[in-house]
């Protein structure tokens, strides 16, 4: 582990959520994508990955997709969408889509960075994640039209064994992979969630970039192997449409 990471991990039990958040923000920008990857010939699409401190703990906000929809309804999900005309980034679209979902407002949201984009598989999508903070005051107004519940889990939780189901699914430019599946139980709803594909899969790069340490269910994960794995699809997919 890294004396940042150390840092970052011992900081969620001192209370000091200022140094607490300048350390994340180092650690995401030494990731950040930046728009190194939105030359891509794909439909864009962006999420958010809204971090929240609660109880001197790191929190990733999630939602559940409302059956009404006709992708992935009942799904759990971040906020976030498909890109318009009139975005002029993938920040302004996360944004744009989080705040029409559950009524996060911008002004609300500290941007700290962008991570390598997911290619979702159908339909093709290139997906930027976009990580920013969430002041632990904000209170979801969600769009029923879109989303039914809105929920966190702290960062910990997609490191640990205990409620983690690999699957195994075949996705374009990446191959045969392991696709992560957390069953979570949440003690204030009293309901449990199944976080799995690319949800599961940013969330657990997030986790391993901010503790400082892998998953206790696969001892050979490694950070920046799995991060160069994503880049490589990336720009495979890329080459392939020259």
């Amino acid at each position: 582990m890294s004396s940042t990471s150390e840092q970052i991990a011992g900081e969620q039990t001192t209370g000091d959520q200022s140094s607490l958040r300048e350390k994340i923000k180092k650690k995401i920008q030494q990731y950040d994508a930046g728009d190194r990857f939105s030359h891509i010939p794909l439909q864009k699409a962006s999420i958010l990955l809204p971090l929240l401190i609660k109880q001197d703990k790191l929190h990733l906000l999630l939602t559940v997709r409302s059956m009404k929809l006709k992708t992935m309804p009942g799904d759990v999900c971040f906020p976030g969408g498909r890109r318009e005309s009139t975005d002029k980034d993938e920040i302004e679209t996360a944004l744009r889509e989080t705040h029409e979902e559950i009524g996060l407002k911008p002004e609300q949201v500290e941007i700290i960075g962008r991570l390598v984009p997911y290619i979702s598989k159908t339909p093709a999508y290139l997906i930027t994640p976009v990580v920013a903070f969430v002041e632990d005051t904000f209170q979801a107004c969600p769009d029923p039209d879109e989303v039914t519940e809105v929920f966190h889990v702290p960062l910990e939780f997609f490191l640990s064994s205990e409620h983690y189901t690999p699957l195994l699914l075949k996705a374009p430019y990446f191959g045969t992979n392991v696709i992560h599946s957390f069953n979570y139980n949440d003690p204030q709803m009293q309901k449990s969630f199944t976080i799995w594909g690319m949800t599961a899969h940013f969330a657990l790069i997030l986790s391993v970039m901010l503790l400082g340490k892998g998953p206790a269910f696969d001892t050979n994960f490694k950070l920046e192997r799995r991060l160069a794995e994503c880049e490589h699809a990336l720009l495979s997919f890329y080459q392939s449409k020259l």
